[in-house]
């Protein structure tokens, strides 16, 4: 019985060693290890070459002259007499105001002076006499003296006669107001039949020049230090440093201004400098006031890239591009962005030319990964334009595995 119940036991410990070895073990003998997907990334070729040192800042619009024209003398408005918007030269009559005060004081004072003429002329004969008498010996010193006293003071009462008739005329003239710069009007501030001009000077309209215009912007000043140094490298001063406006639709203006103010001192509010270009304006298509994009361009630089924009990430310590090295594998270049055109960003720094960095994909890696170079696409929005170089082809080490 009891060998019995030993060969039951021998016999269940077999058949469950048996059923042991058909299972799988686990995950070791389930094959070998799926290997993880290469990501994919998408290039462009980088290609050193001369580009203008150029950055683009907001400005904003302004007239290079500008005159309010107010009323100087006190008097209802009779007459608008320009055209509101239109271009005036200097000395064009603008307003009239009601000049019939002022030419009545003008009639006052010219009698004023007639009349200090008459008592001149009468004491200058009396002074004579007197004098006559006293070569006869008939007349007293002090009456001599007093005789020739009133001559002196009558001179000087008709000079302050004459002064008078002067500021009379001088208030009449003011009756018509004229154009003090060329320039283009702006609208009339006031209506006929307003009084001006009492108790202070009425601003009745302006005038603004605006050709050419100002065109006013501010810069940080270690970039302004660059503009400043690149452009003594081409040998030319600051004021030749171009200045090229972008309208609205981002086409360029047809006239290039140059830089020709920079302030002595940095705004604290800002950190930044105000500046300041002049900008031609012959067709007075631009306007005072108006924001616009604007271009500063001085020197170039011989060794930058021109890349998209995506291609360029930042960290705490700069910038940097992801290249794809002849290995297949991620690696960083350090760079210095020299601002940027329409598209793309200008660098210069630790690349080299041929070399393929990436511009898709860059969320997926990271230095030391491998990847795989996607093929060009022409739907895709990364494809190279016109304006941009098309990337080489890759190594064949680069190309990964499938």
């Amino acid at each position: 019985m009891r060998s019995k119940l030993l060969r039951g036991i021998a016999l269940g410990v077999s058949m469950a060693l048996a059923a042991g070895c058909d299972k799988p073990a686990g995950p070791a003998a389930s094959g070998p290890v799926a290997a993880k997907p290469i990501p994919e990334v998408a290039v462009v070729a980088a290609h050193a070459q001369a580009v203008p040192n150029t950055r683009e800042l907001v400005g904003r619009l302004a007239a290079t002259r500008s005159a309010q024209v107010r009323a100087r003398v006190a008097g209802v408005l009779l007459e608008r007499v320009y055209t509101e918007g239109t271009d005036v030269k200097p000395g064009q009559v603008l307003f009239r105001i009601d000049p019939a005060r002022l030419q009545a004081a003008l009639n006052a004072q010219e009698a004023a002076l007639v009349r200090a003429e008459a008592d001149a002329a009468n004491a200058a004969l009396t002074a004579k006499r007197f004098l006559e008498l006293r070569e006869k010996k008939t007349s007293s010193q002090q009456d001599l003296d007093t005789a020739q006293a009133a001559e002196r003071t009558s001179a000087a009462a008709v000079k302050q006669a004459r002064a008078n008739l002067d500021a009379a005329r001088l208030e009449l003239g003011f009756a018509t107001v004229t154009a003090p710069i060329a320039g283009r009007a702006g609208r009339a501030l006031v209506t006929e039949g307003t009084l001006v001009g009492q108790g202070d000077a009425t601003l009745l309209t302006t005038v603004d020049r605006i050709d050419p215009l100002y065109v006013n912007f501010s810069q940080s000043p270690a970039e302004l230090a660059d503009l400043h140094k690149l452009a003594a490298a081409g040998a030319r001063s600051a004021a030749e440093t171009q200045v090229e406006v972008l309208l609205p639709d981002r086409t360029p203006y047809a006239h290039l201004g140059t830089l020709d103010f920079s302030d002595l001192a940095v705004d604290p509010n800002t950190g930044a400098l105000s500046l300041r270009a002049t900008l031609p304006n012959p067709d007075k298509a631009l306007l005072p006031g108006m924001f616009v994009t604007l271009r500063l361009t001085a020197g170039q630089l011989e060794q930058a890239f021109l890349l998209p924009q995506p291609a360029l990430s930042r960290d705490a310590q700069g910038a940097f591009l992801l290249v794809v090295d002849s290995a297949g594998k991620v690696a960083q270049r350090r760079v210095t962005s020299r601002g940027m055109t329409h598209k793309e960003w200008i660098v210069t720094g630790d690349l080299k030319d041929g070399e393929l960095v990436i511009v898709a994909g860059l969320q997926k890696v990271k230095p030391g990964n491998e990847v795989r170079i996607a093929p060009p696409s022409p739907a895709s929005a990364l494809a190279p334009g016109p304006d941009k170089p098309k990337a080489d082809a890759p190594p064949a080490a680069a190309q990964g595995s499938k």
